[in-house]
Parts: C-alpha cells; sequence; structure tokens
C-alpha cells in the first residue's frame, strides 16, 4: 500500500552553494549503492520506471492496478525509491529508464551533465510548511533552534522553501543550516509525534493529514512561494534510449495521457480502483483526489522560473537553457 509506511530516516544540514552540491552528490552515491546491489540487466523489451510515495503519483498507480500497459503488450519493472538522487544515480548507470520528479532535482541532474528531458508532465499539487508548535506563525517566528523536514537538499520543497525565504525575508539561504533530512512518511510521523522537528515541508495526502492534526498550520504554501502555478512531478526519460525503448516510450505516455484524463472524466471509477492501493479509507481518499490545487495533466509549468531562481541562488552552475531543449517529445505531446 502506499499510504504512511516508516521508512529509515537520515539527517543532513548545510550552509553554503558548495556543500550543497557536496551533500546532493553523496546521497547519490549512497542511494546507488542501496539499489544496483538488487537490480536486473537492461533489458531491450522492458520498460523500466522509478518513482516516489504520495498521492502526485496516483494515475501511475492507476494505469498498473489496471494493467493497462500488460494489454497494450508494453513489459514494465517498477521500482519505488525514497528520493530523487536514488532516481538519478540509477537512470544515470542505465538501471532505469524514466523516472518521475520534481522539476529542480531535474535541473541539478541536468547541470550534473546528466541526458536527459522532460517527456510529460504529471500532476500539479499543493505543496506547503507545516508548524504544530503554536510560536509560530510564519517562516519569520523559525528560530536558530528550530528544525525543518524536507525530502533532501535540491528537492522542489526544499527550492520552494528558498524562494519563500527570498521573498518574505530577503535571503534565500536563511534555513539551509536548519534542514534536516526525512522522507514524507517519516516527517510526517515527527510532527504527529512532536519529535526532533519544528515543521515539515511536504506534499499530499500527507500535507492534508498533518493540516488536520491539532494545533497544525501552514506557514508557507508553495504557490505563494513560486509566485504562481507550476507542476510538482514531471516524467524524465533517459536520452539515450533505444528505438524498441523510445518505441515503449510512447506508447507509455499515450497510456498515461488518458489516465490522467480520467482523474476528470470518471472520477468515481479511478477512486474505486486505487482504494486498495492508499491505506487510508474510501472517503478520505475522493476527498483529497478531488481537493482544490489537485490536479493530473501532462502541462509543465515553472521550468524557466525555477531554472533562473537556482542559477542565480548558485544551486546550479549552467546558464539556463531554453525550454525546448529541455523537452523530449513523444506521442501525445506535453503541453506547454
Amino acid at each position: 500500500m502506499t499510504g504512511f509506511p516508516g521508512l529509515t530516516s537520515s539527517f543532513t544540514s548545510f550552509t553554503s552553494g558548495k556543500l550543497f552540491r557536496i551533500i546532493t552528490s553523496a546521497l547519490i552515491l549512497l542511494s546507488a549503492g542501496l539499489f544496483f546491489s538488487c537490480s536486473g540487466k537492461d533489458s531491450t523489451q522492458t520498460l523500466r520506471i522509478a518513482e516516489q510515495y504520495g498521492l502526485a503519483y496516483a494515475p501511475l498507480q492507476l494505469i498498473r492496478l489496471e494493467k493497462q500497459l500488460e494489454e497494450a503488450g508494453i513489459k514494465t519493472e517498477w521500482v519505488k525509491l525514497i528520493n530523487t538522487a536514488s532516481i538519478r544515480e540509477a537512470m544515470l548507470a542505465g538501471r532505469v529508464d524514466i523516472g518521475f520528479m520534481g522539476i529542480p532535482p531535474f535541473l541539478i541532474g541536468r547541470d550534473k551533465g546528466m541526458d536527459w528531458k522532460i517527456f510529460t508532465g504529471l500532476c500539479r499539487a499543493p505543496l506547503g510548511l507545516v508548524s504544530r508548535n503554536r510560536e509560530l506563525n510564519s517562516l519569520a517566528d523559525l528560530r536558530a533552534e528550530d528544525r525543518i523536514a524536507l525530502p533532501q537538499p535540491g528537492s522542489i520543497q526544499h527550492i520552494l522553501l528558498s524562494m519563500a525565504a527570498e521573498r518574505e525575508l530577503g535571503d534565500s539561504r536563511r534555513f539551509d543550516s536548519r534542514l534536516v533530512t526525512l522522507s514524507h512518511p517519516d516527517g510526517f510521523s515527527a510532527l504527529s509525534k512532536g519529535s526532533g522537528i519544528s515543521a515539515h515541508y511536504t506534499s499530499p495526502p500527507y500535507l492534508f493529514e498533518e493540516l488536520k492534526l491539532k494545533g497544525a498550520r501552514l506557514l508557507s504554501d508553495g504557490e505563494t512561494a513560486f509566485g504562481g502555478p507550476f507542476t510538482f512531478i514531471v516524467g524524465v526519460a533517459r536520452g539515450n534510449l533505444s528505438m524498441e525503448k523510445q518505441k515503449l516510450l510512447r506508447n507509455f505516455n499515450r497510456i498515461l495521457i488518458a489516465a490522467m484524463e480520467r482523474f476528470e472524466s470518471d472520477p468515481e471509477s479511478t477512486i474505486q480502483t486505487l482504494k486498495s492501493e492508499y491505506a487510508i479509507s474510501e472517503s478520505l481518499l475522493t476527498e483529497y483526489l478531488l481537493s482544490e490545487g489537485l490536479e493530473y495533466t501532462p502541462e509543465i509549468l515553472g521550468v524557466e522560473r525555477f531554472q533562473d531562481f537556482m542559477y542565480t541562488s548558485a544551486l546550479i552552475e549552467s546558464s539556463p537553457a531554453k525550454i525546448d531543449s529541455l523537452i523530449l517529445k513523444v506521442a501525445g505531446e506535453v503541453q506547454q
């Protein structure tokens, strides 16, 4: 199930752009060892797909549970990884063909020389920083001793926090030394127990669950920090896919886009299919999937803004690229 499973936690903090890049590289190498020890050999007939946790990935769950890919003759291997560093390294080594992640981690990989491109958007979603500490009502209230949990340095949550800090406090690096790296499930658990952190930057369903906790309040929301709407998760493909893999990707993308459209055209049937996948009640799943701000769409929004901010903040070194150079055209082309 995809509810709130506990995962082994790790902690880290950083204080400069240089140290940020060192820590990011270390996370990539560490995750590589964990994943590659059990990876199989490459198969030109199989599309290997990496995903993460949360409601953002519901269209992927839908096509898997309904076996739509098998019916279309598409062989797949699925792997669920704990963060985008794991996905980047898996793709770099050719063990995964496509992965789903936020735009900032994609840009970090490109900055490090990775040959990959975005082939679709997957969803927009509300993201936010939640606290239960009654002394904290805004970013300005966070003290030096307060610790903020998020998935990892360079995650979309980290970049949105940095954007909010720049917008509200004039310092994008204000909270860099106060970060704690936790998976979404572990961050939810820590905030629920009031253990080790003062706030958690997360996404649905964890965001929705946290806001129901006693004394919970939103210190910052992603769309305000960003300055408008943005795509939360995109699909990314390796740039050196074989012709056979490209054919599989085109067919996969066609089925995925149709699944995204079903969330709007036929939400009842999609919820009936997905209710066994998430460890929450059907009524709660319905509430969450139909909540304002959660939208499954191939549209890609925000790449340019993320690029510009990360470049000026020294989180990437490469000059911003034109959007067309970052997008891989496949059947059922993405909307820009």
